[in-house]
């Protein structure tokens, strides 16, 4: 595997070399302090370019960075929602033989003024017309834990609990794929939403929750991450069944805990209510 300072030589030689590329900027974890280095950690680097279109007639210009084992163009792609957004840039994902990632981004330097968003996380790398002299210390604030209106916290619980009846729907009708769609979509995303909160009431809104949660685990107690990992069940109903009521178990915890500390003011009804309608569609079930 190249190493880190190979990855980066790599980068700045290539726009060194290039005309058209006015600026590099690194984003992301390898930015932030606050993670541990490894092996798996992308290179999210942005080009600030001259001329765009002329990099895009030439597919094979990103070749320079090395063989690749895979590559994904989502700017390029047809999928859905992803190809009715307007776009000002494009993005190379590339993963090489020798295991490492690059995230490359291009943005044409004559949108940098309307369009940019500038990452909180970011490093200049490269900078050769003075565009980034004013960069403020990079910081992951822009990802902490955001502060629930009440409007959010009632929604996210509405939506967990109706939810949460479509997964007993398919439970009893035998609908595997159907039900755990249901509670791995939807309800899950609710679930995560409330634990999200739970972790930032916890640390006063000061910590960053990752994708998906993939810093859940430094965050909070053992017992409780372990209490998490059991709402991820196999594909047997009557696993489903226990992990759908730890979950509604852990959401009511958590919500009531979050209701407390920001001071919103929720009725019992629904909670109540689904929790024994639960109950009765299992045992309606015989199981």
């Amino acid at each position: 595997m190249r190493s880190e300072s190979e990855i980066y030589a790599l980068i700045n030689n290539i726009a060194d070399s290039s005309k058209r590329i006015r600026a590099v900027l690194l984003n992301g974890s390898r930015v932030n302090s606050k993670i541990v280095k490894d092996d798996f950690q992308d290179f999210d680097i942005v080009f600030i370019v001259r001329d765009l279109d002329s990099f895009l007639k030439d597919p094979a210009w990103v070749d320079i960075f090395g063989e690749r084992l895979i590559m994904q163009m989502p700017d390029a792609m047809n999928l859905g929602e992803n190809s009715q957004i307007q776009r000002f840039s494009f993005a190379y994902l590339m993963l090489f033989e020798d295991g490492n990632r690059i995230d490359l981004t291009l943005f044409p330097i004559e949108e940098l003024k309307t369009e940019f968003h500038l990452d909180g996380l970011t490093k200049v790398l490269i900078d050769k017309d003075g565009l980034f002299n004013n960069l403020a210390t990079s910081t992951d604030k822009d990802y902490w834990v955001k502060k629930s209106t009440e409007k959010e916290f009632l929604d996210c619980n509405n939506e967990f609990w109706w939810v949460s009846t479509y997964v007993a729907k398919g439970l009893v009708r035998k609908e595997i794929t159907y039900a755990k769609a249901m509670m791995d979509g939807p309800v899950r995303k609710m679930f995560m939403q409330m634990l999200e909160w739970h972790i930032g009431v916890k640390t006063d809104f000061s910590v960053s929750f990752g994708k998906d949660g993939k810093f859940i685990q430094q965050h909070v107690s053992p017992g409780l991450y372990k209490k998490i990992l059991s709402t991820y069940p196999d594909f047997e109903i009557d696993h489903i069944w226990d992990s759908l009521f730890m979950m509604t178990s852990l959401f009511l915890e958590l919500s009531n805990e979050v209701q407390r500390h920001l001071n919103f003011q929720a009725s019992d009804k629904e909670f109540v209510n689904v929790i024994s309608y639960l109950h009765k569609v299992r045992e309606s079930s015989g199981k």
